[in-house]
């Protein structure tokens, strides 16, 4: 087989897949990456494949979230208790948070641009890449995968969705979360109280600030599970078809335009 992960003869690539996932650059809308990265930051990083930019990003908003107790503001502003939600803000921490939530914003909007402008360019260089990888841990390779299923592997648990397809990284690092997540915010105690019917219990139990940081994760994880599958899909069409006109279609092979009908 021949690996093409060596081959220099390269300037871009379209895919790489390595044992820990298949990475590959395809066209992104810059709006919805940016809201993302306002829904939470890092999120918008990571649906780049910028791994550690976006892993920095996460564990920056989690930290200085709970220091300056941002979600507790937002959830007495939401019960309209404006004065308590004032009173418990850290501003301290507060005013190190907005430079770098903009940030996140904008450079994942600019990435995702000039991502965008290097897709086109692999695109008409159609250069091969590998399509299998195998090592002493992990197996991977392209194949196509049911997007549906991936959305529900995610609503069962974050990160479920991202392991059916081989995100690994993505996968270890959402399935972290969700347990650091669900442990603070006493998240599963609570459901066990309400399938008892102690609603009073269920509520006073819960956590809200890191309750709150639930929605974005698992919107998250829905979104980048079948984004990617659907994007795996077309990736696997286009691996095999170069390899078919490659190694089976004669050179002499030409598609001719059909007659109009009348």
């Amino acid at each position: 087989m021949e690996n093409y992960s060596n081959d220099n003869t390269a300037r871009r690539y379209k895919a790489h897949v390595s044992i820990l996932g298949t990475t590959q650059l395809h066209l992104r809308n810059p709006y919805i990456i940016a809201w993302w990265s306002a829904a939470f930051p890092g999120f918008g990083h990571l649906l780049l494949s910028k791994y550690i930019r976006g892993y920095l990003l996460f564990i920056w908003e989690v930290l200085v979230n709970i220091q300056s107790q941002l979600n507790l503001a937002m959830v007495y502003s939401f019960q309209g208790k404006i004065d308590m939600a004032k009173e418990v803000l850290d501003t301290r921490w507060l005013l190190i948070y907005i430079p770098v939530y903009i940030f996140a914003i904008w450079d994942s909007y600019r990435t995702t641009v000039d991502m965008n402008k290097v897709y086109l360019m692999a695109k008409r260089e159609n250069h091969p890449f590998n399509s299998y990888s195998i090592g002493a841990l992990e197996i991977n390779y392209l194949d196509k995968r049911n997007p549906i299923l991936s959305v529900f592997w995610s609503l069962m648990m974050p990160g479920l969705g991202q392991l059916y397809i081989h995100r690994i990284a993505t996968a270890g690092f959402v399935i972290i979360w969700s347990v650091v997540f669900f442990y603070f915010s006493h998240a599963l105690e609570a459901i066990s109280l309400l399938f008892l019917g102690r609603i009073e219990k269920a509520t006073s139990v819960l956590n809200p600030e890191w309750l709150l940081f639930f929605p974005s994760l698992v919107g998250f994880s829905i979104y980048d599970a079948y984004v990617n599958t659907v994007e795996n899909n077309k990736l696997f069409d286009h691996e095999q078809k170069n390899y078919l006109q490659k190694n089976y279609q004669h050179l002499a092979f030409k598609v001719l335009k059909g007659k109009k009908v009348q």
